[in-house]
């Protein structure tokens, strides 16, 4: 079988990658291993102002529209929703904090995303907030779980979904790029965490971090709205809530912790006491590929251009993945130049 492009991987960049090659014409098989990846378990957040500084992120004012659209397209496709936008109320934790943030909302570039400050002896009910806080506009969160398992029945139906472990020995690169009865011009892998042991891909510097999340039931009256307090919030209803995350560089692997629900359990009970006692509804860990420089991986390898990369969005995925996979098109279609490629490594990091 003779197609255009081989995608290892059925996490969101893999997946909304395929996606957008098949609006544009062009013949893909994708292939997962049909385990639980860390864009099914992640929290999906999209917030356009992070960071103790409130910082902008990187290209936020055309990564949102972009996001928003394609969330919107798929919802169209399918008929069900998959981004919830709902506002954020940010705690502030110091005094430091709430100073960093006067100073943007005076800046007219945050005017799009910061809100008003609610000052400290304006008290929201079952919240501790000894700083005051500030609500945040245009933040949300993406339902990556039943917008995979939709995107995955889309594939099946289309036969360009094949369910198998990638041995990466049974890749052939000569005489011509071949893997099973598949002829693929080109193999992008989009493999998270599991790139750092992908023998042409390797040499990248990621820097991955595992993340726990909680999901539980409480009978304290919250806000409808996503809360950072260093850790996040999301209110699912009215009675369920998602807290997370942890972050560790050291124990890399997918198993719950006791260590990090104390954690994240403790965490909560600096903003609300009210909430505590809760019921553990889920408790789940995965690997978040981040990268050394903050910026995602893409491109072809330097010897082999017919493998490719399309990895390391970190936590940002939900926010960046959309329009880079339009890059991305672009840069494979037409050659478009990638405004984050990974030639910027080559010199430092690839070996040969």
């Amino acid at each position: 079988m003779t197609i255009d492009y081989l995608i290892i991987g059925q996490g969101l960049a893999g997946s909304l990658l395929a996606w957008e090659l098949i609006q544009r014409g062009c013949k893909i098989i994708i292939v997962d291993n049909g385990k639980e990846n860390a864009s099914q378990i992640a929290a999906g957040l999209i917030n356009p102002v992070t960071g103790m500084r409130f910082v902008k992120s990187v290209d936020v004012d055309s990564l949102l529209p972009t996001a928003k659209q394609c969330y919107s397209e798929l919802a169209d496709f399918f008929q069900q929703s998959f981004y919830r936008e709902k506002p954020m109320l940010r705690l502030f934790r110091s005094a430091k904090e709430l100073n960093h943030c006067l100073k943007r909302l005076h800046n007219p570039d945050y005017h799009d995303y910061l809100a008003a400050i609610t000052p400290p002896d304006q008290t929201i009910k079952n919240l501790i907030t000894p700083f005051g806080l500030l609500e945040q506009k245009q933040t949300g969160y993406l339902l990556t779980r039943p917008l995979l398992a939709c995107l995955k029945d889309f594939f099946i139906a289309r036969q360009c979904y094949r369910l198998a472990n990638i041995n990466y020995q049974d890749i052939q690169l000569q005489p011509t790029l071949r893997w099973q009865d598949i002829s693929p011009k080109q193999i992008i892998f989009c493999e998270g965490h599991h790139a750092t042991g992908n023998p042409w891909f390797s040499w990248l510097p990621f820097q991955l971090v595992k993340g726990e999340i909680l999901t539980l039931e409480h009978q304290s009256q919250l806000p409808d709205k996503i809360l950072n307090f260093g850790g996040w919030l999301i209110p699912l209803n009215p009675n369920n809530i998602r807290v997370g995350a942890t972050f560790d560089r050291e124990n890399l692997n997918n198993l719950p912790t006791e260590c990090g629900k104390n954690a994240l359990l403790t965490a909560l009970n600096t903003i609300s006491t009210d909430l505590t006692p809760v019921k553990l509804l889920n408790h789940q860990a995965n690997i978040r590929p981040c990268t050394l420089d903050k910026q995602p991986f893409i491109g072809h390898h330097p010897q082999y251009s017919q493998l490719a990369i399309f990895n390391g969005f970190g936590a940002k995925g939900s926010l960046q993945i959309p329009e880079f996979c339009r890059h991305f098109a672009d840069y494979l279609l037409t050659n478009t130049p990638l405004p984050s490629n990974i030639q910027r490594h080559y010199a430092t990091h690839f070996t040969g």
